[in-house]
């Protein structure tokens, strides 16, 4: 079964009594049983819901998994992939990476004696030398957040099954149309639901897929034992936003390059991060792993001031200023006091990030447009 199929029919079926073609939300808390130890698969709403077991099992599909877990929020998932370890594990990390991961990673699993590495990881093998008895994950983003840097998935999994080490990937810039980590060796792949999923800015959400059943065993009890799970309404509107994400990639994707290849031309523009431009340093990934470029680009002006940045952020009128990506809506964010304002300057300075870069989501309006209104707030 191709993508576009399976991201409308895997793992979802009409509705057993009316035979309603969209899962239902199954608003509710709890489920009557017919008898002591006697129920029809659902107990408690915490638990299970089968609005969210439908999610589940398609999100598994999309990304060529066996299981899927869906939570309350993006970071949620990654609390609960946290909670595998124990105190005195270590966490290997990319050093390009969203802001709210670098924050729990510190802030959070750092207070309970779990430790983090945050390491350069273009060249995969560099990776063993930072590995420990006392490493138990490795945490990829690709593409980074916000560099667009590229790891090469299948690098660092054998880097970690050598050492006996989990591999997570967060896939949220890529979605599972771009990009299938678990294809490459990976252990769970990890998703904000909030952005590519979703699509449509209008829900909060995180999910985890994987083939291994252990794992899937000790999340699910992770899942319920501590309860960041979502909505049935939240997992409505994911279902929903599924059910066109080949389509809206495919848009975004197309959008990105006309984006990208405008301001790699301008004369005001400095560098420009797209992942589908051939001078990419990461090119070569890209074409191995991925199966188009995506929507996020992210650029520098030649006049590489602060004051010139804010300019064109604050002047932009179809780009709209705020947090989060993956909407059908094109968004600009700064990362430096936005999404990243969590990593200390000298860190996202040490990383590459300056506090000048300008990174856009673009979204599925008429390219045209979209290049006027870059062309008028650039200047």
């Amino acid at each position: 079964m191709k993508f576009g199929t399976k991201a409308l029919h895997a793992g979802i079926e009409p509705e057993p009594i009316t035979g309603a073609i969209m899962t239902p939300i199954f608003q509710t808390s709890t489920y009557v049983q017919e008898g002591l130890g006697k129920h029809k698969g659902y107990e408690y709403a915490r638990t299970q819901n089968p609005t969210r077991t439908v999610l589940e099992k398609n999100l598994a599909a999309l990304e060529n998994g066996q299981y899927g877990l869906c939570f309350a929020s993006g970071m949620a998932a990654t609390d609960a992939v946290g909670k595998l370890l124990k105190t005195g594990d270590e966490i290997i990390a990319c050093d390009d990476l969203y802001g709210g991961t670098y924050r729990i990673f510190t802030k959070v699993f750092e207070s309970f004696g779990i430790h983090t590495k945050f390491v350069s990881m273009e060249d995969p093998a560099s990776i063993s030398a930072h590995i420990t008895p006392q490493t138990k994950l490795i945490w990829a983003e690709t593409p980074t957040n916000p560099l667009l840097n590229l790891i090469d998935i299948e690098a660092v999994a054998k880097v970690a099954k050598q050492h006996g080490v989990m591999l997570c990937v967060d896939n949220t810039f890529a979605s599972p149309y771009l990009q299938n980590p678990l294809d490459w060796g990976a252990d769970i792949v990890m998703h904000s639901a909030t952005k590519y999923l979703g699509g449509h800015s209008d829900v909060v959400m995180g999910a985890l897929i994987t083939n291994r059943e252990d794992l899937h065993q000790r999340l699910a009890f992770i899942q319920n034992a501590c309860g960041a799970v979502p909505s049935p309404n939240d997992c409505f509107l994911v279902l929903r936003g599924i059910k066109t994400l080949h389509i809206r990639m495919d848009r975004h994707s197309e959008n990105g390059r006309a984006v990208a290849q405008y301001l790699s031309q301008h004369p005001k523009v400095g560098k420009v991060y797209w992942i589908g431009l051939p001078t990419h340093k990461n090119h070569a990934i890209a074409l191995k792993q991925m199966r188009n470029f995506g929507g996020m680009v992210s650029f520098t002006l030649k006049e590489d001031t602060m004051q010139n940045a804010q300019r064109v952020m604050e002047s932009f009128e179809v780009f709209a200023l705020g947090e989060s990506l993956g909407g059908v809506e094109s968004l600009c964010t700064h990362p430096a006091t936005m999404t990243h304002a969590s990593i200390p300057k000298e860190q996202r300075e040490k990383n590459g990030l300056k506090d000048t870069l300008i990174r856009l989501s673009v979204g599925i309006e008429d390219v045209e447009d979209l290049i006027a209104d870059l062309a008028q707030a650039i200047g």
